[in-house]
Protein backbone atom coordinates (compact mmCIF):
# COMPACT_ATOMS: atom_id res chain seq x y z
CA UNK A 1 0.00 0.00 0.00
CA UNK A 2 2.51 2.10 0.74
CA UNK A 3 4.21 1.88 -2.90
CA UNK A 4 0.75 2.73 -4.24
CA UNK A 5 0.69 5.66 -2.19
CA UNK A 6 4.28 6.65 -3.59
CA UNK A 7 3.17 6.31 -7.42
CA UNK A 8 0.26 8.02 -6.92
CA UNK A 9 1.81 11.73 -7.29
CA UNK A 10 3.64 10.16 -10.41
CA UNK A 11 0.21 9.20 -11.76
CA UNK A 12 -1.25 12.71 -11.01
CA UNK A 13 2.03 14.11 -12.84
CA UNK A 14 1.35 12.26 -16.06
CA UNK A 15 -2.26 12.58 -16.39
CA UNK A 16 -1.33 16.79 -16.04
CA UNK A 17 0.87 16.32 -18.48
CA UNK A 18 -1.34 14.37 -20.88
CA UNK A 19 -3.99 17.14 -20.37
CA UNK A 20 -1.64 19.70 -21.18
CA UNK A 21 -0.51 18.20 -24.84
CA UNK A 22 -3.91 17.55 -25.56
CA UNK A 23 -4.40 21.43 -25.21
CA UNK A 24 -1.71 22.51 -26.84
CA UNK A 25 -2.58 19.85 -29.86
CA UNK A 26 -6.34 21.68 -29.96
CA UNK A 27 -4.22 24.75 -30.46
CA UNK A 28 -2.17 24.18 -32.96
CA UNK A 29 -4.99 21.88 -34.95
CA UNK A 30 -7.11 25.44 -34.54
CA UNK A 31 -3.61 27.37 -35.68
CA UNK A 32 -3.90 25.19 -38.93
CA UNK A 33 -7.01 25.74 -39.94
CA UNK A 34 -6.43 29.48 -39.60
CA UNK A 35 -3.46 29.61 -41.40
CA UNK A 36 -4.91 28.67 -44.79
CA UNK A 37 -6.22 31.47 -45.33
CA UNK A 38 -2.20 33.55 -45.38
CA UNK A 39 0.41 33.23 -47.53
CA UNK A 40 2.85 32.73 -44.59
CA UNK A 41 2.04 31.99 -41.05
CA UNK A 42 3.59 31.47 -37.85
CA UNK A 43 2.70 29.66 -34.41
CA UNK A 44 3.90 30.00 -31.09
CA UNK A 45 2.37 29.35 -27.18
CA UNK A 46 2.67 33.34 -27.31
CA UNK A 47 1.05 34.67 -30.80
CA UNK A 48 -0.02 33.81 -34.17
CA UNK A 49 0.69 35.95 -37.13
CA UNK A 50 -0.43 35.44 -40.44
CA UNK A 51 0.97 37.69 -43.58
CA UNK A 52 -1.68 38.08 -46.35
CA UNK A 53 -0.11 40.48 -49.42
CA UNK A 54 0.90 43.48 -47.10
CA UNK A 55 -1.54 42.96 -43.89
CA UNK A 56 -0.19 41.30 -40.84
CA UNK A 57 -2.70 39.30 -39.01
CA UNK A 58 -2.12 38.20 -35.11
CA UNK A 59 -3.70 37.03 -31.88
CA UNK A 60 -3.27 34.80 -29.02
CA UNK A 61 -3.58 31.12 -29.44
CA UNK A 62 -6.58 29.29 -28.21
CA UNK A 63 -8.07 25.61 -28.64
CA UNK A 64 -11.17 27.47 -30.42
CA UNK A 65 -9.06 29.44 -32.84
CA UNK A 66 -7.32 32.47 -32.51
CA UNK A 67 -8.74 35.56 -30.44
CA UNK A 68 -8.06 39.35 -30.02
CA UNK A 69 -6.99 39.52 -33.30
CA UNK A 70 -5.76 42.57 -35.03
CA UNK A 71 -5.08 43.54 -38.61
CA UNK A 72 -3.04 45.94 -39.80
CA UNK A 73 -1.14 46.74 -43.26
CA UNK A 74 2.51 47.17 -43.79
CA UNK A 75 2.12 50.21 -45.83
CA UNK A 76 1.13 52.10 -42.68
CA UNK A 77 4.36 50.84 -40.76
CA UNK A 78 7.25 53.61 -40.52
CA UNK A 79 9.31 51.64 -38.20
CA UNK A 80 10.04 48.08 -37.49
CA UNK A 81 12.78 46.98 -34.52
CA UNK A 82 13.26 43.44 -32.99
CA UNK A 83 13.34 43.69 -29.08
CA UNK A 84 15.05 41.51 -26.60
CA UNK A 85 13.91 42.33 -22.93
CA UNK A 86 12.61 45.24 -24.02
CA UNK A 87 16.12 46.54 -25.75
CA UNK A 88 16.23 47.47 -29.24
CA UNK A 89 18.93 44.64 -30.67
CA UNK A 90 20.87 44.47 -33.87
CA UNK A 91 18.90 41.45 -35.88
CA UNK A 92 22.64 40.82 -37.46
CA UNK A 93 24.25 40.34 -34.06
CA UNK A 94 21.41 38.88 -32.24
CA UNK A 95 21.93 37.90 -28.48
CA UNK A 96 21.97 33.68 -27.46
CA UNK A 97 19.55 34.06 -24.31
CA UNK A 98 16.67 36.72 -23.96
CA UNK A 99 13.35 36.29 -21.76
CA UNK A 100 11.22 38.73 -23.62
CA UNK A 101 11.17 39.22 -27.46
CA UNK A 102 8.67 40.98 -29.81
CA UNK A 103 8.92 42.46 -33.11
CA UNK A 104 7.90 46.05 -32.90
CA UNK A 105 6.06 48.42 -35.09
CA UNK A 106 5.85 52.19 -35.40
CA UNK A 107 2.63 53.75 -37.28
CA UNK A 108 2.94 56.42 -39.48
CA UNK A 109 -0.27 58.97 -38.76
CA UNK A 110 -0.56 57.78 -34.67
CA UNK A 111 1.47 57.28 -31.73
CA UNK A 112 0.36 53.41 -31.67
CA UNK A 113 2.83 50.70 -31.08
CA UNK A 114 2.51 47.28 -31.71
CA UNK A 115 4.10 44.38 -30.27
CA UNK A 116 3.84 40.89 -31.07
CA UNK A 117 5.82 38.60 -28.94
CA UNK A 118 8.01 35.42 -30.02
CA UNK A 119 9.26 32.84 -27.98
CA UNK A 120 12.20 32.09 -30.05
CA UNK A 121 15.04 35.07 -31.28
CA UNK A 122 15.92 33.07 -34.59
CA UNK A 123 12.56 32.80 -35.39
CA UNK A 124 12.01 36.58 -34.63
CA UNK A 125 14.95 37.51 -36.45
CA UNK A 126 13.94 35.31 -39.62
CA UNK A 127 10.25 37.31 -39.17
CA UNK A 128 12.22 40.48 -38.87
CA UNK A 129 14.34 40.07 -42.07
CA UNK A 130 10.99 38.97 -44.04
CA UNK A 131 8.73 41.70 -43.16
CA UNK A 132 11.78 44.73 -43.14
CA UNK A 133 12.82 43.55 -47.18
CA UNK A 134 8.81 43.19 -47.89
CA UNK A 135 8.25 46.71 -46.60
CA UNK A 136 11.36 48.15 -48.94
CA UNK A 137 10.08 46.39 -51.57
CA UNK A 138 6.67 47.62 -51.43
CA UNK A 139 7.83 51.56 -51.09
Amino acid sequence: MERGLLWLPLLAVFIGLAGSGWNEYQKLEAYQTWATNFDKAKYDIYAVLGLKETDLTWGKPTRKGPINLQTFSLNDVISLGLLVDNQVIDPNIPPEKGKAIALEFRFKDTAKIVQIPFTEIPLAVRWYNYLQSLMQSTL
